[in-house]
């Protein structure tokens, strides 16, 4: 009996010396008491005393993951960042020091079920009432994925204090779908009325579980037509979603035909090693970021310019040597350009490996543009339409406001005028070709932020390229813009009906029956040499 009014008393003194204690430092060394009830009064008075110290969340955090300890030497609390053996590797928690240590020389704050529970509801709070947008938006989001009968005062204080319309509307489902399951009589049907409003699964799934369950007549047909609200909402978010993954693909495409378009269109050359441009494109940009590790936020903007300086190189090397000699026999430059291709791929294999290499994305790259809980746009996609149409505004500048856009217009209308005029066509070609290739391996280092590179990477688009280039008209860049374009939305809006393979077919038959019809394409080529 005396032990226990010691222990009240102790407990007592130890809580009021806490209120006039003089810093974070000192009251949270009452966290090392052995005592899980008087750790839940510490926790509390913590909360209350300092609910703006940005340290409070980490070591809150820290400690219901049970990975906070204090070391027996100076009692100063640390944070477990990894186990090796028997040394922790720790990070102090005041300091921010990153220090190894025997575990034998640190002790951990425990915590029990209950005590995690009180931790977990004030992370909650404090996060739902950050100065930061972002934090609050993200605690609103986690307590509606799972939000429960225990988070509804909270919730409508959070609803009195929030501003910020984004986060207030996260806030409100979450209340509605309480309302919704909690409620009865007027106030449900309200409440389910209301959730029509909102388009998040969670919504949808509290509402099909009252739909299957309630006998209420009104109730009912209240929660079908919520039910259908929703879905038509997300049917359109859902069509927009698929237009911006068939307009990112028809960029790719777009970069890919490009360069395919100008050399098809001045030197009237079939290039079957033209995907394997875009292949040493992605792999110019995996070299880069195996060279400069610590630049990878960098690693595209120095890939870009490079990747066209190599792919453009080696194009100019294969005209040089190859191409040149074949001028006039397409079949045979479509099989000398396949054979390079295979050398092409083979010499990466030797050098890379068979396997595929990942390319690592930016952190500017990488995640979505969330508009709403049904519709999220990736930034790289997003970044790679923006890439896309100033490629095609820089080559139509080029081509339209330079002297080297009026020489090759020139050889693309009528070559043997343009020699008579002076102008040097086999340098034109050279140059031609390095262009294009220098533009598939842009696209290259486009498609590298999609998916991993392997030798096997431009043969998947070679095939799609030409389809852009003869449904487009060949050597028009405004009918490859407008065929890239096409042909991505068509494919991804046939994918999910017909299969990925059998809506390439179709495209395929699709482009061989407009070919009977426009031989030369939407935008044909003008000039004397048009019909060759």
């Amino acid at each position: 009996m005396k032990l226990n009014i010691l222990k009240i008393i102790f407990l007592n003194l130890l809580l009021i010396s806490s209120l006039f204690s003089n810093s974070f430092e000192e009251d949270i060394n009452n966290l090392k008491t052995n005592s899980l009830k008087q750790k839940g009064e510490v926790i509390k008075s913590l909360y209350e005393n300092y609910s703006e110290d940005e340290r409070l969340i980490p070591l809150l955090s820290k400690m219901a993951d049970g990975d906070l300890y204090f070391k027996q030497s100076d009692g100063t609390f640390v944070i477990l960042t990894k186990k090796e053996g028997k040394n922790y590797h720790v990070n102090s928690l005041l300091s921010n020091k990153d220090e190894i240590i025997d575990k034998k020389e640190l002790e951990k704050v425990k915590t029990n079920n209950k005590l995690r529970s009180i931790i977990k509801g004030i992370l909650a709070e404090l996060n739902l009432f950050s100065k930061n947008y972002e934090i609050r938006l993200e605690s609103a989001k986690n307590i509606l994925s799972n939000v429960t009968k225990e988070d509804e005062q909270l919730l409508i204080k959070a609803l009195k204090f929030e501003t910020n319309s984004k986060v207030k509307n996260v806030l409100l489902e979450a209340k509605t779908i309480l309302d919704a399951r909690l409620k009865d009589g007027f106030e449900q049907i309200k409440a389910v009325s209301n959730l029509g409003e909102f388009i998040s699964t969670e919504s949808l799934a509290t509402l099909k579980k009252i739909e299957s369950t309630t006998e209420h007549k009104e109730l009912k047909e209240a929660a079908i037509k919520s039910i259908n609200s929703i879905e038509s909402s997300r049917s359109f978010y859902s069509v927009i979603e698929t237009a911006f993954f068939g307009l990112s693909q028809g960029s790719v495409l777009l970069l890919a035909a490009i360069g395919l378009a100008i050399t098809f269109g001045v030197m009237k050359v079939i290039n079957m090693a033209h995907g394997e441009m875009m292949m040493i494109g992605a792999y110019t940009t995996y070299t880069i970021q195996q060279i400069m590790p610590n630049l990878i936020e960098y690693s595209i903007f120095i890939a870009i310019p490079a990747a066209f300086i190599v792919s453009g190189i080696v194009g100019i090397i294969i005209e040089r040597l190859v191409i040149r000699h074949l001028y006039g026999r397409p079949l045979e430059t479509l099989l000398a350009t396949f054979g390079i291709s295979l050398i092409l791929q083979q010499l990466v294999r030797t050098i890379y490996s068979p396997l595929n290499q990942e390319v690592k994305t930016p952190s500017w790259m990488s995640g979505a543009w969330e508009i709403n809980s049904a519709l999220s746009l990736t930034y790289n996609r997003l970044y790679i339409i923006i890439f896309a149409l100033l490629v095609f505004i820089a080559i139509l500048a080029v081509l339209n406001k330079t002297s080297l856009g009026l020489k090759v217009r020139a050889v693309t209308q009528n070559r043997q005028m343009a020699q008579a005029m002076g102008i040097k066509t086999s340098w034109i070609d050279a140059m031609t070709f390095g262009i294009g290739s220098g533009i598939a391996g842009i696209a290259g280092v486009a498609l590298s932020q999609l998916t991993n590179v392997g030798p096997n990477l431009g043969q998947a688009y070679i095939v799609d390229s030409f389809m852009v280039v003869v449904f487009g008209g060949v050597g028009n860049l405004w009918g490859t813009l407008i065929g890239a374009v096409t042909l991505g939305e068509i494919n991804k809006f046939m994918e999910p009906v017909a299969g990925a393979v059998l809506a390439k077919v179709i495209i395929l038959i699709f482009i061989i029956l407009f070919i009977q019809k426009r031989p030369r394409g939407l935008f044909p080529q003008k000039g004397r040499d048009a019909q060759d």
